[in-house]
């Protein structure tokens, strides 16, 4: 296979986060933008899939199979990344065909797409769930939804080391903790672990808390066999997966304006909105210093473009 060398990683800027209602409250926020590493294996995916992938070129395998929806940005990086790096790939969608511009680009890429219905989806997590797949694509790995496990914390483990070859870039001598979306909980674990205990990690909950986020991530931790790290999680799902609102959308607008910065509605534009909240309340002192991390996932926003709801 042609995967990237095991020592490639993609470098993203930090930048500073300049919104009016950060002032008032003294907190400053540094914004990992994982978003600009490049055009098509975006935001924090990259990173979650690179130990699958040397995983996988350690077992032989000639590509990956997956599982994703049909906005999936897991899905999206992981087929261009095989179609950039010549492997092949396969990924099981959520529901029942769908045309979107996720998908168009799926099948632009060259991924085999198997749609498994909501009832085949809810199933993966069953044992036995992959032995029909991997008995028909016997040459691929199989990779958790979003590049999750193990593998993929230890993927974001490097953005830990990134941030701080940065610090001084912006005239920072320190930082008090990391806030991010979380979807499956993965780069949260990634960078609590990094982290042990040194700095806390807030985790914006996009999804809500019966998605299992919180056990995934004791899950992770308890494969290292280390102590729990020091990790918090708020809920930002706004009443489900993918629940978008107008109060939400004109807060992406006025944040876009104000920074410059695109963002999306699934999970950084929550993400912001809820630290906005938790700021106010009163969650964070004087002097604060945050890491705010762009997760990426802007090929996302089509889909609610194309239906009217961005």
């Amino acid at each position: 296979m042609l995967f990237p060398p095991a020592n490639w990683l993609p470098q993203a800027p930090l930048e500073p986060l300049h919104l009016d209602w950060l002032t008032p409250f003294g907190i400053e926020v540094a914004i990992l933008r994982l978003d600009q590493i490049d055009p098509l294996i975006s935001g924090n995916k990259w990173f979650k899939l690179i130990e699958h992938l040397k995983a996988a070129d350690r077992n032989g395998a000639q590509g990956i199979i997956s599982l994703g929806g049909a906005h999936s940005n897991h899905l999206h990086a992981l087929a261009a990344a095989g179609k950039r790096f010549g492997f092949t790939t396969a990924g099981l969608l959520r529901g029942h065909p769908q045309d979107t511009p996720t998908v168009k680009d799926l099948q632009a890429f060259g991924m085999q797409l198997h749609w498994l219905g909501y009832g085949g989806y809810r199933a993966r997590h069953e044992p036995g769930f992959w032995q029909p797949w991997l008995e028909q694509y016997p040459e691929l790995q199989p990779v958790p939804e979003g590049g999750g496990g193990l593998r993929g914390a230890k993927g974001c483990v490097p953005l830990v080391a990134q941030v701080r070859e940065q610090l001084s870039g912006l005239g920072w001598s320190h930082y008090d903790g990391w806030w991010l979306a979380c979807g499956t909980g993965t780069t949260l674990a990634g960078l609590a672990l990094a982290e042990a205990g040194e700095h806390p990690v807030y985790g914006a909950l996009a999804v809500p808390e019966d998605h299992g986020v919180a056990q995934q991530v004791e899950s992770i931790v308890r494969e290292t066999g280390l102590q729990a790290p020091a990790y918090e999680l708020f809920d930002a799902s706004r009443g489900g997966f993918a629940k978008v609102d107008p109060q939400l959308l004109k807060f992406i607008e006025q944040t876009e304006q104000a920074s410059g910065i695109p963002f999306e509605p699934l999970y950084t534009g929550k993400a912001l909105m809820v630290l906005k909240q938790q700021i106010e309340a009163g969650k964070f002192p004087l002097g604060t210093r945050l890491i705010f991390i762009h997760t990426g996932g802007l090929q996302g926003r089509r889909g609610f473009e194309q239906s009217g709801r961005d």
